[in-house]
């Protein structure tokens, strides 16, 4: 395993230290490869600590870890000497204060499943230390702590780890600059795991062909996550590359898939569930009209997961025969249009910290994309209680002062269609480069380019 550089996560600290504090009951999780555990030795570091990773195994093994543990922690022979020979027995030997961390906590649930009921007793009548539950099933740990489940209603904190953002990677590739870290967060998400597969001496083309194309780690690690959590690998598999091909609709879905349509939401359900699909309905929407099918468009949310359904999966065949041309052609071809899907979700986050730092014209309260039959605003950033907007489009180009003036021109028509008269309405550009941005801005359009991110990539992160 490679040892996980340690970026960012602050807030997810001070949440930690100041569970651990009252003996709180904590529930942390997230997808594999995100950093939780990583996280949690960080929290742990100044304080007395017991860690286990859960493992397939059978329980007298794990118990006989734990006393081995709590040796190391007390220096107390007799753990040696005489293992406990329950959960029971082990929590109540554990010296009052002591975070206890018990990592992948699902698999000792699937291999023992009273460790909920011992644990219950202990929360409810017993507990002297702060238990931190840790697990990357996502669904089974949502599972484990909902309605019905023995430990419900018992948490204090309920943390999911999410992949870091895009201000964040630049401390993995000091030597990047800011067109090579679009193209790297395009490919591996805010996931630190992957960010140290990548080579920071090559580019980001030079390391995707490695990776991918070369059957790397990266290479397998998509279907290898699916296995972890679903059955049914060849329907998902089948779903997430009409997807990635750019079916958005549920109709463009069913049609592109040939899956019923009475079953084909269960298996959307599961991957929003997973983080892995986004449902996206227009910013404006309220009410009913926000869960009606035929208003949502779907897409892969998680970056790796959508090159690897792009670029990868539908040449497997001929990446495992060595025959490259055509997938190596496909991805040159094509990498440039899909980078730009993936700048508006950085822009997005760029217009978020913005809005944190009060650099916009007002504080918005919601942001999204907007649609209407073949009518699209990029985002759309609203403040309800003093109607003001933003309307903003994003383009992955070099744009002349003209064309920058042809896009904000029908940005201004487009806006007429959404339906906010008496409204305050600003507008703005988020490309990768213009001409004539300053004189843009003196005519009061927000204009950002490339090198404007640069503050937030910074080791500060200032807007």
């Amino acid at each position: 395993m490679i040892m996980q550089k340690f970026v960012n996560r602050k807030e997810e600290l001070s949440r930690l230290k100041d569970a651990f504090k009252k003996n709180a009951l904590v529930i942390v999780y997230g997808r594999r490869r995100v950093g939780k555990t990583r996280l949690l030795v960080e929290a742990v570091k100044d304080v007395p600590h017991l860690y286990h990773l859960c493992k397939e195994e059978e329980v007298n093994e794990t118990l006989k870890t734990l006393s081995l543990k709590l040796f190391r922690l007390t220096g107390k022979e007799e753990f040696v000497r005489k293992p406990v020979n329950s959960f029971e027995e082990f929590l109540e030997a554990l010296p009052s204060g002591v975070v206890l961390i018990l990592d992948e906590f699902q698999v000792l649930v699937r291999n023992h499943p009273r460790v909920l009921g011992v644990l219950q007793e202990y929360l409810d009548f017993s507990q002297r230390n702060p238990v931190v539950l840790c697990g990357s099933s996502v669904s089974m740990m949502e599972e484990l702590t909902g309605y019905g489940s023995p430990i419900y209603g018992r948490r204090t904190l309920s943390l999911k780890v999410e992949p870091l953002k895009f201000w964040h990677i630049g401390e993995f590739f000091p030597n990047y600059g800011v067109e090579e870290l679009v193209k790297t967060y395009a490919v591996l998400d805010g996931i630190p795991e992957y960010l140290l597969r990548f080579d920071p001496v090559l580019s980001p083309e030079e390391n995707i062909r490695r990776e991918f194309f070369g059957r790397g780690f990266l290479y397998s690690e998509a279907e290898f996550l699916l296995r972890y959590e679903l059955r049914d690998l060849s329907t998902y598999n089948t779903i997430l590359e009409a997807v990635g091909y750019g079916n958005r609709s549920f109709g463009e879905i069913r049609n592109a898939t040939g899956i019923e349509g009475s079953k084909l939401p269960r298996y959307i359900s599961t991957l929003i569930e997973l983080g892995i699909l986004r449902k996206e309905v227009p910013v404006t929407l309220k009410g009913k009209e926000k869960i009606r099918r035929r208003n949502a468009r779907y897409s892969i949310a998680d970056n790796y997961f959508a090159f690897y359904y792009t670029f990868v999966h539908p040449f497997k065949e001929e990446i495992e025969l060595g025959l490259l041309e055509d997938p190596l052609e496909n991805f040159e071809r094509n990498f440039n249009r899909y980078l730009g899907f993936v700048f508006e979700k950085i822009a997005r986050q760029f217009l978020i910290e913005l809005n944190k730092a009060g650099k916009l014209p007002f504080r918005f309260s919601k942001i999204g994309r907007w649609w209407h039959k073949n009518e699209e605003i990029d985002l759309l950033a609203l403040n309800e209680s003093e109607k003001k907007a933003l309307f903003v489009e994003v383009k992955w180009k070099e744009l002349s002062e003209r064309e920058a003036r042809g896009i904000l021109k029908d940005l201004k028509r487009k806006s007429e269609l959404v339906g906010l008269e008496g409204w305050e309405e600003f507008y703005g550009l988020v490309v990768k480069e213009v001409e004539g941005k300053e004189e843009l801005r003196g005519e009061g359009f927000l204009v950002w380019a490339l090198a404007d991110f640069e503050r937030l990539i910074s080791p500060k992160g200032e807007v």
